[in-house]
């Protein structure tokens, strides 16, 4: 806990235009929620806020699709999601909004403050316009036929149908979504924000003074640090979203990723007057929770606009997920491929905390995971009923058949091996709990409570009070126990001594169970509680770990299942489910006829093995991969040979997004002569295979040395 007096906890604002998956559970409110829970059970200072993000080109073209107006959009979707967050066991202090009038000043006055401190740039370039409308048009608003797969409602940066990423330019008879109309490019301005000047403050704030950051969040940061940052726009024409509080500025509005993050500063406005003292003091710790996705954003940009705008805390951490695929595959709304939040409610009602459960266990910390519904149904059916449940259960039947239903006297005098060992592991427990949640391995703490009840269950099944109970009942009636012989009736005092002792430790157990896994499955915490008629203050963490938390003598309600088995038919309609979502996704996007399939190209004319050995072809890995300016076909890539790093350029802009490639392995020709494109000296080529239209790396089956020679 340390130096800092209080906490400002956010989650990542999702999108007010669709409801919310279990990709995003996993990905930043799970974790988040996990982080509070256990900061609240320690009684320390803490506030979590996160809200709807409702501005954005998005918006907008959901709203154009429905015949409705934005404002109809975020209204219908924030309640959506803020209820599925709800029915999760979410634990946000405020689900807010960045319509709400609150976020509208807040934004406006803190790009007001920037702007007259002269920290923008105000720059003209050219963007495509609507001419019957009169209006700028985003790529989204311009629509066209996909020059690669015949499409024609492919989006001027998008086809959804195939995938491949375009330009406005490359659609074959684009026109306006919104009249129809072709689109001319016209001079506009907007103001920018010189990132690169604030570059050697970055790198000093994050990769010096916060090596300990994520991997994943570290490396993408040294990555945009090391290519260099340039200005970046902060303000858009759109007549959705937060209006730039300038005379000159009609018809704009504050780009997306500037408004957004001060809508965190604005809900906690909304949420305390004393907001000021969690965002401005620097006794404060400010953690975001997020998805690799927005790392960027929040790690470079945001940082920077505080620094400018000057008065505000910094983030002390950005612990960033990766992604979480589904049955193998990509999340993709567009093509319906998710497990949506309120859809799993529906089907699994009060089963809240198994789906937490397991998209802890499985979480994407490090990399990518994927959720499976038959690791769903193994999860709980092997750990959380097998082990946990179990446990549990088999404490309050013991207790209630062996003890009368009340918590049995621990004997001093018969403490034996494995009860001191048990004990043991208990307190043990509570440290290694501690740092794996203050770390952010929310895996690593969630598996320890799982492995201290599967300590508990061989406890049980070492002592057998039940067997003991036995020897008892086999002895008051004058008789030998046939496992037992050696014991008389002189024994009997220690035999009940070890009953009471086994059942009174696997009690005091079960109670720590309830505030070990408080943070991680809230919903199974006060049930258990309630079985041990507890109020919820016994979950506070400084009561970890005692061997004390329920009286001698004290009466327990009678045992409940903590958990039910989940059935294959059950699994299996989930899949179906699935496939079935898919299916009416591809129906309802009505494509055009797929344009014929390209021949394959012919064969070259034959060479000598001489000529094939003249080049050098070498594993490697791309490290950095960023868009030429002006050249919509190009990325400028810096590949890791071994031996040294090269720049590259390659013609693949319109087919892979430069965060999605980075750590790819590829084929290069290394030898081949340097050639100057846009300027920039390209020192060797890429190999790519061509599929119908479609580009894919030629690299090796399994992961190589960088540096591997091809041969």
């Amino acid at each position: 806990m340390g130096k800092f007096n209080r906490y400002l906890i956010t989650a990542a604002l999702p999108y007010a235009n669709g409801p919310v998956h279990i990709g995003h559970l996993a990905g930043c409110y799970l974790p988040a929620d996990i982080y509070v829970r256990y900061l609240r059970a320690r009684k320390a200072d803490v506030k979590f806020v996160c809200g709807s993000d409702e501005h954005g080109v998005p918006i907008t073209i959901k709203a154009m699709r429905e015949n409705v107006s934005p404002q109809d959009v975020v209204d219908k979707y924030h309640k959506i999601i803020g209820d599925s967050f709800a029915a999760m066991g979410i634990s946000f202090d405020i689900y807010a909004r960045t319509s709400s009038p609150v976020h509208h000043q807040m934004a406006s006055d803190f790009f007001l403050k920037m702007y007259n401190d002269g920290l923008f740039e105000e720059k003209e370039s050219e963007q495509y316009f609507d001419p019957v409308k009169n209006v700028f048009l985003a790529d989204r608003y311009i629509v066209g036929t996909c020059p690669k797969c015949g499409n024609d409602k492919a989006y001027g940066d998008q086809c959804e149908r195939c995938g491949s990423s375009l330009s406005p330019d490359e659609l074959i008879n684009p026109h306006s979504a919104l009249s129809e109309a072709v689109p001319v490019k016209k001079t506009t301005k907007h103001w920018y924000m010189p990132l690169q000047n604030y570059e050697p403050w970055l790198k000093q704030y994050v990769l010096e003074d916060h090596k300990e950051w994520k991997n994943n969040v570290y490396g993408q940061c040294k990555s945009w640090l090391d290519s260099g940052l340039q200005s970046r726009a902060m303000t858009r024409d759109s007549s959705w979203g937060v209006k730039v509080p300038l005379p000159e500025a009609e018809g704009k509005v504050l780009y997306v990723w500037f408004d957004a993050p001060i809508g965190y500063i604005s809900a906690t406005k909304e949420l305390t007057d004393n907001w000021a003292d969690y965002w401005c003091k620097d006794d404060t710790k400010l953690v975001h929770f997020i998805g690799k996705d927005n790392i960027v954003f929040h790690c470079i940009i945001f940082p920077a606009m505080l620094k400018a705008h000057g008065g505000f805390v910094l983030p002390d951490n950005v612990p960033a997920n990766e992604f979480l695929n589904i049955e193998g595959e990509k999340v993709s709304t567009s093509r319906n491929w998710a497990v949506w939040v309120h859809d799993y409610i529906k089907d699994f009602p009060d089963q809240q905390d198994v789906l937490r459960y397991v998209l802890c266990s499985t979480a994407p910390e490090t990399k990518d995971n994927d959720f499976t519904w038959k690791d769903f149904q193994d999860r709980n059916n092997n750990e959380l009923v097998a082990v946990f449940g179990n446990f549990v259960n088999r404490a309050m039947v013991l207790m209630h058949k062996l003890c009368g239903g009340k918590v049995p006297r621990l004997h001093s005098e018969y403490l034996d091996e494995s009860d001191r060992e048990l004990l043991g592991h208990l307190a043990a427990a509570k440290e290694k709990i501690e740092s794996s949640i203050e770390n952010y391995r929310f895996r690593e703490a969630l598996a320890e409570v799982i492995d201290l009840s599967r300590k508990g269950n061989i406890y049980l099944q070492k002592n057998e009070p039940w067997t003991l109970a036995s020897v008892i009942e086999k002895l008051n009636q004058q008789e030998q126990h046939p496992k037992y012989p050696q014991y008389t009736e002189k024994d009997l005092p220690a035999l009940q001594g070890r009953i009471d002792n086994c059942l009174h430790i696997a009690l005091q157990l079960t109670a720590n169970l309830a505030i070990f896994i408080n943070p991680f499955l809230p919903f199974t915490a006060k049930k258990i509680c309630h079985l041990l008629k507890v109020v919820d203050r016994m979950l506070d963490w400084e009561n970890a770990g005692s061997d004390k938390l329920l009286s001698v003598g004290y009466s327990l309600r009678a045992p409940e299942l903590l958990f039910r088995k989940i059935e294959d038919e059950e699994v299996k309609a989930q899949v179906e489910k699935l496939h079935a979502g898919l299916k009416l996704a591809a129906a309802a996007a009505a494509p055009a006829p797929v344009a014929e399939e390209k021949p394959a190209a012919p064969a070259k004319p034959e060479i000598q093995f001489d000529d094939f050995a003249k080049l050098d072809l070498r594993v490697g890995t791309i490290l950095q991969a960023e868009k030429v300016e002006k050249a919509d076909k190009l990325l400028k890539l810096l590949v890791d040979i071994g031996t040294e790093q090269r720049t590259v350029v390659s013609g693949i802009a319109m087919h892979f997004q430069p965060e999605d490639i980075i750590g790819k392995q590829v084929t290069l020709v290394a030898n081949l002569a340097p050639r100057k494109m846009r300027g920039i000296e390209s020192q060797g080529m890429i190999l790519m295979a061509e599929d119908n239209g479609k580009l894919i790396f030629v690299n090796p089956a399994e992961a190589v040395k960088p540096g591997s020679g091809v041969s």
